[in-house]
């Protein structure tokens, strides 16, 4: 292939913004798939052994997607290679949704091969694409981290039991620390954040509409459990607070830090910093506690009145904790300031965990959405610009 052949693989980043294709909006249609499959596989098994395998999987799924995210900053994603690429991509994340709620059954050899070959797949066509400019070292690196991860992953697969669960841990542990280590690879180095030449409001509007994919989630679920039962008055009220809990937290990710956060990745000296912890770290627990919202959300609005179980009030809980915990360290990381409304609405939270034994889901879930709607009202009270951002009337 000629220089200019590959170069029309490439961004071009002469244009001024760079903004999402519909080529990316089609590819995420899978993790819509997946985000779902995740939330019905814990919501239908709600015990620690099955969090913790959620867990493994989230961060598989999230993995795979960052890094496609990753690479469509740097690729042109309609370029008719790349878009070739990227649907391969798709059906191999569509297969590895399917597989889900099997991955640690008998789809688990399924599921890790396809995993492997789509993550590993996908790198060496990046390899190709920059090999005639300076991220070619870096994706060397990344490639080898994931050949490494991809053994314990394959391994996995040919075992059962805990035997699998301790070597997918040990591979997603590999593909967690990656990023912090620098891909640091024998005999070629380690790659630091100046390296990673993003294009910072690209990867933030991605993470955005990821975020809506797991906003739509909890939305589904609140509607299709009412659908699915009869209308009392206990459980048309909790439906209507899970909503507008849903709503509050997608306030307080939307309504002034992601506008703003976008704008100052944008212009950040080292916009690879901030990709790295900000959005690719600090997603996730964001991402987690909306799973465990949309959770909640069914289970509450399922069973109303009576006293919830130990693991009702974890979920209803730990969602709006998660989810609040992951933007308090967004906020640090991309603004360098400190959200006192999300530290102490967690500590509210914390002290409630008490109450799941003595009230209702109805009334512990109520007590959430009023301090999650509390966060919400204080950003606006507070209404906090970041430095060297303009002011908004």
């Amino acid at each position: 292939m000629s220089v200019d052949a590959i170069n029309r693989l490439l961004r071009s980043r002469a244009d001024g913004e760079q903004r999402v294709t519909n080529t990316e909006l089609f590819f995420d249609l899978v993790y819509v798939f997946a985000i779902t499959q995740l939330a019905r596989y814990l919501g239908e098994d709600l015990t620690w052994h099955t969090s913790l395998r959620a867990t493994l999987l989230l961060l598989a799924v999230w993995w795979a997607w960052i890094y496609t995210a990753w690479t469509t900053n740097w690729l042109h994603p309609d370029a008719r290679a790349v878009r070739v690429m990227l649907l391969a991509v798709m059906l191999a994340s569509l297969v590895v949704s399917a597989t889900l709620p099997a991955a640690f059954g008998d789809r688990g050899l399924v599921f890790a091969i396809t995993y492997v070959v789509m993550q590993v797949g996908r790198t060496f066509f990046v390899l190709f694409a920059v090999r005639r400019t300076g991220l070619l070292a870096n994706f060397q690196r990344i490639l080898s981290w994931l050949v490494f991860s991809g053994v314990f992953w394959l391994i996995g697969g040919f075992v059962s039991g805990t035997g699998r669960d301790v070597l997918w841990l040990v591979a997603v542990l590999i593909d967690v620390m990656s990023p912090v280590c620098g891909f640091y690879t024998p005999w070629l180095g380690r790659s630091t954040t100046a390296d990673w030449t993003i294009a910072g409001e690209h990867l933030a509007e991605r993470c955005q509409l990821f975020m809506i994919i797991v906003f739509g989630e909890s939305i589904l679920d609140i509607g299709a459990t009412l659908a699915g039962l009869p209308f009392t008055p206990a459980r048309v009220t909790t439906f209507a607070f899970a909503f507008v809990g849903t709503v509050a937290l997608w306030w307080v990710y939307f309504d002034r830090a992601a506008e703003d956060s976008s704008r100052t990745i944008a212009t950040s000296a080292d916009p690879g910093r901030l990709g790295r912890s900000a959005y690719t770290y600090f997603h996730l627990p964001m991402v987690a506690g909306m799973i465990l919202t949309a959770v909640a959300d069914e289970r509450v609005i399922a069973h109303p009145t009576g006293h919830g179980s130990t693991s009702t009030t974890l979920v209803l809980l730990g969602g709006p904790i998660l989810f609040l915990l992951g933007h308090f360290l967004f906020k640090r990381a991309v603004f360098g300031r400190l959200s006192l409304p999300r530290v102490i609405a967690i500590v509210v939270l914390l002290a409630f965990l008490p109450l799941g034994a003595v009230t209702s889901p109805m009334v512990l879930g109520t007590l959430t959405v009023l301090v999650v709607v509390g966060v919400a009202v204080s950003d606006l009270i507070l209404h906090p610009t970041p430095p060297g951002a303009p002011q908004r009337g």
